[in-house]
Parts: C-alpha cells; structure tokens; sequence
C-alpha cells in the first residue's frame, strides 16, 4: 500500500514528512514516495491508497490526473473537485450563513478579460457601469482590502482608504476577479492549522511581519475555545483536511478572514522548527489513517447539508479521530 506526495518547490517538508510516513507505516506494509507521473490512461488502476496534493492549483495536469484517480478509489487530500469548484467569495457566504463573524465583503468584476473576449456592450451586457465606488466603500467602511477572489500568498493584496486609492489598486488587478473587503483593525491575528477537518491548531502570527510565532498563552481560554469551534465549523462545511484558517480578532470577535488555503505552507523556516515537527507528525498520522481505514470520513463539503438543519456558529458532528502512531 502507498501514500504519494505531490508537491511543488517545498524544500523541508516533503523529505521529512516521507521518511515519517515510512518510519510509522513499515509495520503495516505502508510506504510513502513522490508521485510520478508520465501521461496517465484512461480507466488506469489507482498506484496510492492517499496522496496528499500539495500543487496541483498551479498545474492542471495535476488536477486532472487527480480527479482520475478520486474516480479509481484513492483517498485525495484535498478533493480536488470541491478545490476547483471553491472561491473565497463563496467561502465567505457560507461561513456567514454558519453564523462566523465575516468581515463585510463585495465581489468585484475584473479589470480586464482575455483577448478573445469583444469589450462592447454586447459581450458584457449583464455589468452595470460605472460601478458605484463610493457606494462601496461606504457598505465596507475605510480603510478596506482588495484582494483576489482566489489565490492567495499575500499576491495582489492593497490596503485602500479612499475611492481614488482604490480605483488606483483596482487598475493593477487585471485579469483577475477581486473581492473588497472590511478592513478588521485587529488587537490579535492567528492562523490555524488543520489535520482531518477538526484538529485545529491555533498559532500566533504575525501579518506583517509575515511570521508565525510560537506564544502557546496567546489566547484567552474564551476566544481560543471560539477559534477552534468556528474553524472546525468551516472546515466541516467546505471539506478541508488539509487546510489554514486565519482570524483577525477585534474586541475579543474573531473575524474569518481567510480559510481557502488547501495548500499551507509547512516549511521549516517560516513556520519555525515547532510547528513543522508537529505539522510532520499530524499529517503523516493522517494520511496512515486515511490508508488503513478506507471509509474515513467524508471529504466532501457538507455546508448544504448544514444549512438545511439550520446549524449555525459551532462544530457539528463528529468525525472518526485520527489514530495515534503506535495504533497505526
């Protein structure tokens, strides 16, 4: 049985998280390598039981061949159907829907469109224009954030006080779909690490220094308690297993700010050497788990389900733990 790590330029992680995955699975016949792929046959039989995908939203081979091998029975962490399909516009909509402190958000039409596309009338009928910044700005408040609809690594991200500040950020964002959103004047920041959907790990960071910091007393018990809750929450709804969630806390509120990060960063030097031995250690449990178990739990998003019953602003169920180590 094999777990394959699909992965682009990580230099830390993947070694380390290979040779766990083989130290903790050679009992049970588990090895863990890189994927290699060469062009892939239809029908072509699954070679993993899990591969954990670290890059295939910069490579559409990837993502295809992925979705191929969800069809042949392998365990892929993330679904890769729910992560084409996700945005962080709809991200926000259902977590607000779930009853989290959402920053007040408005979805933007592009800057500009491909070539092929004819900008008259007749093409893009359906857009009112001119926009109403003002209006805007005034639903948000000022300052606000334009940022993409999706992406992420601090990319195409402005801070804007203003409508000339703000048009002046928007003429750069061409081609891409942006969001402008309520800027939270934060007291704390946090982001969590996610395992499975539900084991969530709150950490201090610092956003603009850009680093995490390792302060285990960061957080009251209160809001530390509401954290956790909210990010189990939006993971359940969306699917994730693998996965970040950032709050900006403001008054003791902490406001989701961004939680499609299917692809967090886990290397050494920027998450510092606590965090990446824990973050080796809980996915490598969790990918031996997913193997050795094959019915986990779901990994497709449940927010219809969840909204249906009329859940709102907490953890609902209660997925099947991840197996410690020495009972893998």
């Amino acid at each position: 049985m094999k777990i394959g790590l699909l992965c682009g330029r990580e230099f830390s992680f993947p070694p380390a998280f290979l040779d766990r995955v083989n130290t903790l699975g050679r009992a049970h016949g588990v090895s863990a390598e890189m994927v290699k792929l060469g062009g892939t046959r239809m029908l072509e039989p699954p070679e993993y039981a899990v591969i954990v995908d670290r890059i295939s939203h910069e490579v559409e081979y990837y993502r295809a061949y992925l979705k191929h091998a969800v069809l042949q029975g392998t365990h892929v962490i993330n679904n890769p159907f729910w992560w084409t399909a996700d945005d962080k516009f709809f991200n926000y909509s259902v977590a607000a829907k779930l009853g989290i402190a959402i920053p007040r958000t408005v979805l933007l039409p592009q800057k500009n469109y491909p070539a092929d596309i004819d900008l008259t009338a007749e093409s893009l009928r359906n857009l009112s224009y001119p926009l109403d910044w003002e209006g805007l700005l005034d639903y948000v408040g000022r300052p606000a954030i334009l940022k993409p609809y999706s992406g992420g690594g601090w990319k195409h991200v402005y801070k804007v006080h203003d409508v000339h500040q703000l048009l002046s950020a928007y003429e750069q964002t061409a081609p891409y779909c942006m969001t402008l959103q309520e800027f939270i004047d934060f007291q704390l920041y946090v982001r969590c690490f996610t395992f499975g959907k539900t084991d969530i790990v709150p950490v201090a960071y610092d956003p603009h220094e850009r680093r995490y910091l390792v302060e285990h007393e960061y957080l009251t018990p209160e809001v530390g308690a509401r954290v956790v809750r909210d990010a189990q929450t939006i993971n359940l709804a969306l699917g994730y297993e693998m996965n970040t969630i950032e709050f900006a806390i403001r008054d003791g509120v902490p406001y989701a700010i961004d939680f499609l990060n299917p692809a967090c960063d886990f290397e050494r030097d920027r998450i510092t050497q606590f965090y990446f031995d824990m973050a080796v250690e809980r996915m490598s449990r969790l990918v031996l788990d997913r193997a050795l178990n094959p019915q986990p739990t779901s990994p497709w998003p449940r927010w219809e389900e969840m909204l249906g019953m009329g859940l709102s602003g907490g953890f609902i169920g209660a997925p099947r733990p991840v197996g410690r180590a020495e009972e893998v």
